[in-house]
């Protein structure tokens, strides 16, 4: 079967492309056709009626949505989660999880095995475990009752449950250095977080293969003028990846503006950070077992008004850090999808053209997202 999109307007890293058309078969994108080219026969046409069509966004870190966390006990839960990721126009994800004990964490992983083997929305790349090596004065939402240093064989067992794909730990725990080592003769990325290390402890784990940060300027050390911190060093080192918030609350809009500005655009990262609430009302919701309110559009630890997580969606994600810097979607697209695949080495995800998979969201002028391409498959309405 082949399908045809037709009318779009087609965004992909460098390239934009008006009254454009995609041919679809297989899974896979076979051609792209800009306006005026002679247009095959299909078995199916789409009208894009104009909108924007982009790559399928990637969410590389994001808690839940609809009131289920990754880490229930609900077999329903990722089910749930995974048709809520497609509606932000998200075909790929790592759901992450949170600082919990090595069952809690076995047995919602299970459960993500299950389905990432079978699934009804977005597609899962790998699990992002994020903790439980954090550092215990940099938890954020995390649970100091599960907090610990980094352990290999622990991350073996997991591993086997469901593949796991990232991993944010702290730099500066014991162990940290041999164990970033560890987790890249397994295949997993390492990158630091909840952390309070130093530039010097950061660049011994660069030394070993670190090159990331999760959630960037949230929950590490501050940039300061006797010791840059991780902040600082996040904007110098052009190598290093950087995740962002971009809800205009973890990073406020001059933030957002100041990094695009300083940073290579290939080393950006938008991610959610989505809690339970994502897709709900405002109201009293939890976070691995910790009561949250959101309110006034944040998410906070009811104990102590520390953010906890997000309720951002990825296409707001991307409509506010194109408000914000007014960098052409052209250039901000590969932030929400070329990136994340490179850095996990996927070589067909993050790009509308032949060859890669047909993975594609497509978005009103408004950033609202209208339907979504699945493998080539229609996945709203």
């Amino acid at each position: 079967m082949s399908l045809l999109i037709q009318n779009a307007t087609v965004i992909t890293p460098g390239i934009r492309l008006d009254n454009a058309a995609i041919l679809l078969q297989e899974g896979k994108i076979r051609r792209v056709f800009p306006q005026g080219d002679a247009l095959p026969q299909a078995d199916e046409h789409y009208d894009a009626q104009g909108l924007m069509v982009f790559p399928g966004f990637i969410d590389m870190h994001f808690h839940g949505a609809m009131g289920y966390e990754t880490t229930t006990d609900d077999p329903k839960a990722m089910d749930a989660i995974g048709r809520a990721k497609i509606l932000e126009g998200v075909t790929d994800c790592c759901p992450t999880t949170l600082t919990l004990s090595e069952e809690r964490l076995a047995k919602s992983m299970a459960y993500i095995e299950e389905y990432r083997k079978n699934p009804t929305g977005a597609d899962i790349i790998g699990t992002h475990l994020e903790g439980p090596y954090v550092n215990p004065e940099c938890l954020g939402a995390q649970n100091p009752a599960y907090q610990r240093n980094p352990d290999s064989a622990e991350i073996q067992r997991l591993h086997k449950v469901s593949p796991v794909s990232l991993i944010t730990y702290a730099i500066e725990l014991p162990g940290a250095l041999e164990f970033t080592e560890d987790l890249l003769h397994m295949g997993i990325l390492p990158s630091c977080g909840h952390t309070s290390a130093t530039t010097k402890q950061f660049a011994a784990g660069q030394a070993r293969g670190l090159r990331r940060l999760t959630h960037y300027c949230n929950q590490m050390t501050k940039l300061h003028h006797r010791e840059i911190g991780m902040v600082g060093t996040g904007l110098r080192q052009k190598e290093v990846y950087l995740e962002m918030i971009c809800d205009k609350i973890h990073l406020c809009p001059d933030m957002i503006d100041l990094i695009f500005r300083t940073k290579n655009l290939d080393h950006i990262l938008l991610i959610t950070d989505a809690m339970e609430a994502s897709h709900l009302q405002e109201g009293k919701y939890q976070l691995g077992g910790l009561d949250v309110i959101v309110k006034d559009g944040a998410a906070r630890l009811a104990s102590n008004g520390a953010l906890a997580g997000s309720i951002l969606k990825m296409n707001d994600a991307l409509k506010n850090v194109y408000q914000v810097t007014g960098l052409p979607l052209e250039e901000l697209v590969r932030t929400t999808s070329l990136n994340q695949a490179q850095e996990l080495g996927i070589t067909d995800l993050g790009r509308i053209e032949a060859g890669f998979r047909a993975n594609l969201a497509i978005l009103d002028q408004d950033f609202q997202v209208k339907q979504v391409f699945l493998h080539g498959k229609k996945m709203i309405g």
